[in-house]
């Protein structure tokens, strides 16, 4: 890459924990092929010091930055504005520095749905159980809501927590693929309840939880026992993309389920953030070479 200059910009990723992020990587590649004089830079930020963080960042003059575990809700009362989109689903996970402070949006959608909408599929007679009931499942219900799935339910393991993540949802409306607007229906459950669904047909089950994510590479959201009760066209999607494979798709795969990891969500909300950043497109093939070059190095 070219040298680091004084009049270098930059761009990063935050959260906790962030030592595994591969976002620097695939930025970085993308800002080189285009020869921008910008640097991305993974920012390790807990949550007692986001606010300190992003007035820090406004006084370097970082440019923008993506926003990651934990922190996509709880940033969105720092910022100046948000977009429609991202107030209706409640989650921000990418900001941009302006002369009025910073702005938000959601790129975590389109980047959820990108490997779904490739996939020959009637969504409308799936249903979709989603695993956890933080900033990342409120895309993922926005994604699923978006392809059209028959029903959505989301599984969490605090009682408080998962009836105020349905409640949040009640009268927001989100357009769908199809290009009709209607209002967002889930179902919300304890995780105890997960056993009782899990041998749906036509099942999209995701995990949007960090359990499994390097280092905790032997856990997964489901054990071995209940994955061997997805039916065959069962399609089971993990957020996470380190490890690659999680365990979760591991037993997944062994059941006989078509497995995706988060790796093109990565790539695609990404390409997203990039153009708004530098308002220029991004090469995502050349992305896709980072990504990959940084899981196997």
């Amino acid at each position: 890459m070219p040298p680091i200059t004084g009049t270098t910009k930059l761009l990063g990723v935050i959260g906790q924990p962030i030592a595994h992020t591969c976002s620097p990587a695939m930025h970085n590649a993308a800002i080189e092929k285009l020869g921008l004089d910008y640097r991305y830079v993974a920012f390790a930020v807990a949550p007692a010091d986001l606010a300190t963080a992003l007035a820090g960042f406004a006084a370097i003059g970082v440019v923008g930055c993506s926003v990651t575990i934990p922190h996509k809700q709880a940033i969105m009362p720092l910022l100046k504005q948000i977009t429609p989109l991202a107030q209706a689903v409640g989650a921000v996970n990418t900001i941009w520095n302006t002369p009025s402070g910073w702005h938000g949006t959601n790129t975590d959608i389109a980047g959820f749905v990108a490997p779904l909408a490739a996939m020959q599929r009637d969504w409308r007679e799936t249903t979709a159980i989603v695993l956890g009931n933080g900033g990342a499942a409120r895309a993922v219900v926005a994604g699923c809501h978006q392809l059209g799935c028959q029903e959505i339910h989301v599984f969490g393991q605090n009682a408080t927590n998962i009836a105020a993540f349905g409640a949040s949802w009640q009268d927001i409306q989100l357009q769908k693929n199809d290009g009709e607007t209607s209002s967002v229906q889930i179902q919300t459950h304890l995780w105890g309840e997960l056993a009782t669904f899990i041998d749906r047909d036509n099942l999209l089950l995701i995990n949007s939880t960090p359990i499994g994510m390097h280092p905790h590479v032997e856990d997964s959201p489901v054990d071995e026992a209940m994955m061997a009760k997805l039916d065959a066209q069962a399609i089971v999607y993990d957020l996470i993309y380190t490890p690659r494979p999680t365990k979760f798709l591991q037993l997944a795969t062994a059941n006989g389920a078509i497995a995706i990891d988060g790796l093109e969500m990565l790539i695609h909300q990404g390409a997203i953030a990039f153009e708004l950043w530098l308002h220029q497109a991004p090469p995502i093939a050349v992305m896709r070479q980072a990504v990959l070059g940084s899981l196997n190095s």
